[in-house]
């Protein structure tokens, strides 16, 4: 199944049943790792608006959520390696677990600016949950990254939440670009 983004043209990778069976997983996984804990589960915005909204409904433990907003892909198809911080986290962490919640981890650098961010801040632990990885793209290993819902190639993605130039969020699946 193929999709136009803005100018440049997708092809489906992940359907959104895959997605959906994943994220039960993940949700599953965590449950049983925190349970009897009360984290805080902090999603990295824009592109993990829906990611966090289906991990918590499926989630088995209580816990608060909060945002933040990082980027590094201004309008591109590629890291720019510049992180923009537009806003903080709105819960104090100190002594809480905190999982955060990440849409694509490529090069690892927004992670590795943001437990460094959260580390003063004396958090009794970091975890981080992303629902997709490039392993061929990363610079920086991310110790803390424990649940991971699908490795991908080093290729340039679009849907449930993704973005390209602000647009394609929406698709429900995750879209790879094609040469077309």
């Amino acid at each position: 199944m193929k999709t136009a983004v803005a100018d440049l043209n997708f092809e489906l990778l992940i359907p959104y049943d895959r997605l959906e069976a994943r994220i039960k997983e993940l949700a599953h996984e965590i449950s049983t790792d925190f349970k009897g804990r009360n984290p805080v589960v902090a999603g990295i915005l824009t592109g993990s608006f829906l990611f966090v909204a289906d991990m918590v409904k499926n989630l088995e433990i209580p816990v608060e959520v909060t945002f933040t907003k990082l980027a590094s892909y201004f309008g591109g198809t590629s890291s720019t390696r510049r992180i923009r911080d537009d806003f903080d986290l709105t819960i104090d962490v100190k002594g809480r677990d905190i999982i955060l919640v990440e849409d694509i981890v490529d090069t690892g650098n927004t992670l590795h600016y943001l437990i460094d961010k959260l580390k003063v801040r004396e958090p009794a632990s970091i975890t981080v949950c992303t629902l997709l990885l490039k392993p061929e793209a990363i610079e920086i290993s991310i110790e803390e990254l424990k649940y991971v819902g699908f490795q991908i190639p080093n290729e340039f993605v679009v849907g449930y939440g993704l973005d390209y130039k602000e647009q394609g969020r929406g698709l429900m699946g995750i879209y790879r670009k094609v040469n077309n």
